[in-house]
């Protein structure tokens, strides 16, 4: 019974997780619309939604792949280690 417990426990979080995700991503999406936007406004271009929510989305989709790929900042390791690792955070 502990173990179907444990199982049900772990499906929860990642419900949790994915709708947490989703919700941060919306916000950004549309913080990242708003500045696409703002920025062709204050640069004398009047573009269509449909480029304004492309460059949008490029915009996420490269900040989201380059997070998943630079290493943790806050590893807590200090200057003085001279580890020649790779700490990677896709594979914890």
């Amino acid at each position: 019974m502990s173990s179907i417990r444990r199982i049900l426990r772990g499906l929860l979080a990642s419900v949790v997780g994915i709708v947490v995700i989703g919700l941060l991503a919306t916000i950004v999406f549309t913080v990242a619309i708003f500045v696409v936007s703002t920025g062709a406004g204050l640069a004398g271009y009047d573009p269509s939604a449909d480029f304004v929510v492309l460059s949008a989305a490029l915009v996420v989709v490269s900040v989201i792949l380059t997070g998943g790929f630079t290493p943790r900042l806050s590893g807590g390791s200090s200057d003085d280690d001279s580890s020649d690792t790779f700490d990677d955070r896709t594979f914890n």
